[in-house]
């Protein structure tokens, strides 16, 4: 076994570059043939030096041998990689009728029919095979997690992910990123760079989706990224779409809020990082605001980014405006976005809308309350007040609680309060 280094010319730019495979040599009677056993592409590293001892280690693990002395880290983190490939490998190069290379492995599918081919091809039913194994015998090598990663191709395949990625033209390169991009924030969610590597040193999703992520450029899923945002519109009604379809929902009721988000850099090559109030304390850092319009279930129809120092008030009539929602549908928002324009504005279109109300003061009057039992089994009282056009109906809601509390607070902060007057009175007599 030897790694081949092959110069390589770009006909349609003239580009030269070199690509690597790893190479075995097979005697056939009196012949000698050399045969591929894995491309490792045009980013393989590693120093010529250490080419000899990363084949001797991938072969010793083939064979199932352990070394005297440890392996540099680089060398044995890459020899577990290429040797879980050629294992990976082997049950495919042994089916009958299987198409056959000179080298008589499996001949990898072309760049077409692979970008043809779904990320998610159907489960298919096999007879069981079993075997005796020395329980004593087994070693514990790349440990990967494998649950959260089932759960979430199952979802993506009854959502139909990869066959919307396909109607918007992304190849089979590109899909694989956004299965692993989503995937990887389902079960630890973070950045690309996060995401990345816990492709690449956790997670047996690669294995799964027979793609290979210990090959994938970190650079590969921040284009990714930035794809689908460019496809934003389009994936989110297709998804919704098919989101209706699975369960039926109704179209009756529509909640809206904002987050944000922080840079921990400047963020300077984007315009819509700005200084604003953070709602993690990051006041520190740039900020970004996602605006998210949700249907009754809590699935999103709708999501944009807004600058990091946006009124959430003036953020309303751009989200709904063209919702199409049915006529007298309900909208739910908190105080901060229920300004008397917003009101107003969901009046002029006919929407129904339950807001947090931002008066300071409240009318209510325990002696027109009814009591009813909260699923915490707490007493609330609550009074409905009708205004005079009818138009709006207002529910003022008082809980013994939440007064509980509030006084306490209250209090906490008298008591502090008065101690400070006391100390700065001690120290000026």
């Amino acid at each position: 076994m030897f790694i081949r280094k092959t110069k390589t010319r770009n006909k349609s730019d003239n580009e030269t570059y070199f690509t690597y495979r790893l190479v075995a040599s097979e005697r056939n009677g009196k012949q000698v043939r050399q045969i591929t056993l894995l491309n490792l592409g045009r980013q393989f590293d590693l120093p010529q030096s250490d080419w000899q001892a990363l084949c001797s280690r991938i072969d010793a693990l083939l064979a199932g041998q352990v070394g005297m002395l440890a392996e540099p880290e680089i060398i044995e983190t890459m020899a577990q990689r290429y040797a879980a490939r050629l294992i990976a490998a082997q049950p495919e190069a042994a089916q009958p009728g299987a198409a056959r290379s000179d080298a008589g492995r499996q001949a990898p599918p072309s760049p077409s029919t692979a970008a043809q081919a779904s990320l998610f091809p159907p489960s298919s039913a096999s007879s069981a095979i079993y075997t005796e194994v020395d329980v004593a015998s087994l070693q514990l090598t790349r440990p990967r997690s494998i649950g959260v990663e089932a759960v979430g191709i199952a979802a993506m395949k009854w959502l139909g992910i990869d066959q919307i990625l396909r109607d918007l033209d992304f190849n089979g390169v590109q899909r694989a990123a956004v299965a692993g991009s989503l995937i990887g924030r389902m079960a630890a969610p973070g950045s690309e760079l996060a995401t990345w590597r816990w492709l690449r040193e956790r997670s047996a999703l690669g294995e799964l989706l027979d793609v290979d992520f210990d090959a994938m450029p970190l650079i590969r899923l921040y284009r990714t990224s930035d794809l689908l945002v460019r496809h934003r519109n389009k994936i989110e009604t297709a998804l919704f779409g098919r989101i209706q379809d699975l369960f039926g929902l109704p179209l009756t009721v529509t909640l809206y809020d904002l987050t944000n988000t922080y840079f921990e850099g400047t963020a300077s090559g984007n315009a819509k990082a700005a200084r604003g109030r953070s709602k993690e304390k990051r006041t520190d850092c740039p900020l970004v605001t996602l605006g998210l319009v949700l249907d009754g279930s809590g699935f999103v129809r709708r999501s944009k980014m807004f600058a990091g120092n946006v009124g959430e008030a003036t953020t309303l009539a751009e989200m709904l405006d063209g919702l199409t929602a049915p006529k007298g549908a309900l909208v739910i928002m908190d105080a901060g976005i229920a300004t008397a324009a917003n009101v107003a504005w969901l009046i002029k279109h006919r929407y129904r809308y339950l807001v947090v109300s931002r008066e300071r003061t409240r009318q209510f009057d325990p002696d027109q309350a009814i009591s009813t039992l909260t699923a915490s089994n707490e007493t609330v009282k609550l009074q409905r007040v009708l205004s005079e056009d009818g138009a709006e109906v207002r529910l003022y809601c008082h809980s013994e609680g939440r007064k509980t509390k509030e006084t306490a607070i209250t209090d906490r902060f008298i008591t502090r309060f008065e101690a400070g007057l006391t100390t700065l009175a001690g120290g000026v007599t």
